[in-house]
């Protein structure tokens, strides 16, 4: 990628997390030429802060915004511009002018902080999935495409994504969202990559229902313990939210769009 970028005077660069991620720890970075490039767009997945960082140190030319849209709204229905970037990383922006879209809690419009269902209007949904009819009719409710995507809105109108709806954990009636977890991980310098998931709980345990699963990639050659990884958390998440589990691999299983597998970590 780095030498088409320069090559080609690339001005766009539009990509997924983990791409920069690897850009901004590149050995030889330095020996491309990217003064043609003016903005950075990111999309998919959190960015962690400090690439974020990392980004402005190597690139402070460049402008960096999130996105967030999905397949099923064609475009981006939220953007986070280059000045909240530093300030709001961990959030998707906001509402882009023409689209309609709110958080629901109990069937009504969540309060400012209170974490719900994304929801948008149906005119702004495509009309059908290719080739299976009567799918799309499962997420409309009241004009309302549900999106499974569990966010909160702030009162500023800052938009966060908390996860999918199926990758909230619930231990011992709790709610635990597996993003948070990820992000509070993510802080510890040592971390490359991290990945949080629920498994069933079994044996004495079993009453919990599920289990919080952490599953690690530290940088080459740095040493990181279990103990290390709860430790950090529990200086920054109630008890509850603290791994049980923390499991330590080479690598995460990706599709071809950089999105972690996470079905293939709940073995």
């Amino acid at each position: 990628v780095l030498p088409l970028l320069s090559r080609w005077r690339c001005t766009t660069f539009f990509g997924v997390p983990t791409l920069f991620f690897l850009l901004t720890n590149h050995p030889r970075l330095s020996e491309y030429d990217l003064g043609a490039l003016r903005l950075i767009a990111y999309s998919g997945s959190t960015m962690p802060v400090r690439t974020i960082r990392r980004l402005r140190e190597l690139l402070p030319h460049v402008w960096l915004h999130n996105f967030f849209g999905l397949t099923e709204t064609i475009a981006m229905t939220h953007v986070l511009p280059n000045a909240d970037a530093d300030e709001q990383p961990e959030s998707i922006g906001k509402l882009l002018p023409e689209i309609d879209g709110v958080v629901f809690a109990d069937d009504s419009v969540a309060a400012p902080g209170q974490v719900g269902e994304l929801v948008f209007r149906r005119d702004v949904i495509i009309s059908e999935y290719w080739q299976r009819p009567g799918l799309l009719e499962e997420s409309l409710r009241d004009a309302w495409f549900h999106t499974g995507d569990l966010a909160s809105v702030d009162e500023q109108g800052y938009f966060y994504v908390h996860g999918r709806s199926k990758d909230m954990i619930i231990v011992a009636g709790q709610n635990v969202y597996a993003l948070e977890v990820e992000q509070v991980i993510m802080r510890l310098e040592q971390v490359r990559e991290v990945a949080v998931v629920g498994i069933p709980a079994t044996g004495v345990r079993e009453a919990l229902g599920e289990l919080i699963k952490a599953v690690v990639v530290p940088h080459p050659g740095e040493t990181l313990t279990e103990r290390d990884v709860k430790n950090h958390c529990a200086a920054h998440l109630p008890s509850y939210k603290i791994p049980h589990i923390v499991e330590f691999r080479d690598e995460l299983p990706h599709n071809p769009a950089g999105k972690v597998l996470k079905r293939l970590l709940t073995e």
